[in-house]
Parts: structure tokens; sequence; C-alpha cells
């Protein structure tokens, strides 16, 4: 019986030993893992900061100055529930601008995609002299939407401009690129094109460069021309990219203002009135802060609704490798 005891009494000691050991070590996990989430938490603090000042303060500050009216100084005056919604579906102005919007983004985002993605296949190739041609279809990425388009306004000029002076060697009549609303929005889609080049071309080719070649050659051993070989290869692996692009250029077409703002200041007769620039009359030049606000609102709920339906529909013809 006493060695009886003394065995048992052993095992009892070696289970609490145990349980002990247990317990420091998940105790000691516990710590590192709070280390680890404090250390993440601290890393990310810089960008939960500036996300907090100027992205998530000024949405719930344009959702509550929406459902108020404001004095010319700012202030809010009184609550007055949708009636700013109201006021805006009704006005001819609001629908002539989402019409402007749609339409510059047709202008622009097709024409600069398939742009980008003919000037990425035809410098693909390994020849010499092509990284020239990189270079120069790079370069509108590095030039901001402000020196572009006062750039563009001097070629666009009536007068002085380069435009006109090619077609009047040709014997052509000037064109009133910038001061005709048949001309205006159509002006401003192409130089907007120009500027999403650079972004475009540089996104396309990297894709089409992370292609492997193995693919490339198994196809020129079969027999296959560049243009099948582009088709059948090329598109279906770079459709991620193309996508992606995609994406981010009608989201860039809807929040476009810099160079309408410089060119045509929404006119002639609110020919290039698009949604960013009707915000910005509303908020701060007629200061509206309540109507511009709901319109701002309306532009985020439209983004984010295309944005659902390019995810929900388009992305399944996107082959993923």
């Amino acid at each position: 019986m006493g060695e009886l005891n003394k065995s048992m009494g052993l095992g009892t000691r070696s289970q609490q030993q145990t349980s002990s050991k247990a317990r420091v070590r998940t105790g000691s996990l516990k710590i590192q893992r709070l280390r680890e989430n404090a250390l993440a938490y601290t890393f990310l603090a810089p960008s939960l900061i500036l996300f907090a000042v100027f992205m998530f303060y000024p949405m719930i500050k344009s959702v509550y100055l929406s459902l108020h009216s404001t004095d010319p100084a700012g202030n809010v005056a009184a609550y007055v529930g949708l009636d700013n919604f109201a006021t805006l579906f009704s006005s001819g102005q609001f629908l002539q601008g989402i019409k402007v919007t749609l339409l510059f983004t047709l202008l622009t985002v097709p024409v600069g995609i398939l742009l980008a993605l003919v000037l990425a296949a035809l410098t693909h190739s390994k020849l010499r002299g092509m990284r020239i041609f990189q270079f120069a279809f790079s370069l509108p990425m590095v030039l901001s939407v402000g020196s572009s388009a006062v750039i563009w306004k001097f070629l666009f000029h009536p007068t002085l401009g380069m435009f006109n002076y090619v077609l009047s060697l040709l014997h052509i009549n000037p064109v009133p690129w910038l001061t005709s609303p048949d001309w205006a929005l159509f002006s401003v889609a192409i130089m907007t094109i120009w500027m999403n080049l650079g972004f475009n071309y540089i996104i396309l080719s990297s894709g089409l460069q992370g292609i492997p070649d193995d693919m490339y050659e198994s196809a020129k051993m079969d027999g296959a021309g560049p243009l099948v070989t582009f088709w059948r290869i090329s598109m279906p692996l770079l459709s991620p990219t193309i996508f992606f692009v995609t994406v981010v250029s009608i989201i860039g077409a809807f929040q476009s203002f810099a160079q309408i703002n410089i060119l045509t200041k929404g006119g002639p007769v609110n020919s290039t009135n698009v949604f960013v620039y009707s915000i910005y009359q509303e908020a701060f030049v007629n200061f509206r802060f309540g109507t511009g606000s709901a319109q701002a609102i309306v532009l985020f709920v439209v983004i984010l609704l295309l944005t659902m339906i390019q995810f929900k529909w388009v992305e399944r013809k996107v082959h993923y490798q």
C-alpha cells in the first residue's frame, strides 16, 4: 500500500507538472500573439489614421451634409431629410451630368485600353530599339494631369494651336476644339486617352511579359501565326490584367475633374459638365453643400454598383492560370 500510494503520488505530481508547463506555454503563446498584434497595429496605424482623416471622416461628413441644408459659409442650417436627393433627381442638369459622364466613359475607356493593348503587343517583341518606343509610350505617366491639360490647351487653341495649323496645311477649316458643344467632349476625351495611355501601357506590357515564352514556342511549332497566337494564348492569359485595367479606367473616368476644369470648365453649354465637376460647381461655386454632398453620395453608389457588376459578371470571362 505504501509503495502504491507513493507511485500514485508520483503520478499526480507528474500530471501537475505537465499541466503547469501547458499553462505556462499557453500563457507565453498568448503574450507572443498580443505582441505580434500590437506590432502589426503599430505598423498599420499611419495608414489607418490617413484613411480615417482623408476618407472615412469626409464620407461620414458628406452623408451628414446630404441630409441638411447649409448656409453659404457651409454651416448646417436645418435638417431636410431626403429633400436634397429629391431636388437632385428632379433637376435636368443632374441628369445631363449623368449622360455626359457615361458618354465620356464610353469615349475614353474602350479606346484607351485598346490603344494601349495594341502598343503593348507591338513592342512586346525583343527587337533592337523597342526600349525607345516603350519609354515614349510610358512617358505620359510621369506628367501630372494639370501640366498635361495646360499643354493640350495650347494644342487645342483655335488660332495658335498645332492641330489647327496642321489642318490649315491640308486646306481644312479650323476646328473649334474646346469652344463648340459638338467638339468639346471629344477633345477632352482625346486628351484623357493620351493621359491614361502610360499607365494602361505599362500594366498591359507587364502582363504580356509575364506569359511564359515556352507557350509561344509551342504555338510556333504547331504552326500558329502571330494573330492566332495573340488571340488564343496572349488574350486569355492577359484577361486578368485587362479586367484590372478596365475597372481602374472606369473608376478614373467617373472621377475625372482636373482636365475638364482647366480645358473647358464644364462648358460650352454644359457639354463637358461631368459628374465630379458638377459636384464641384454645386458645393464650391454655388455654395450649396447639401446638394453637392448628395451628388457625391450618388456618385459613390454609382461607382460601387458598376464595380460590383464588373466583378459579378465580367470577371467570369477572366481566365486565371
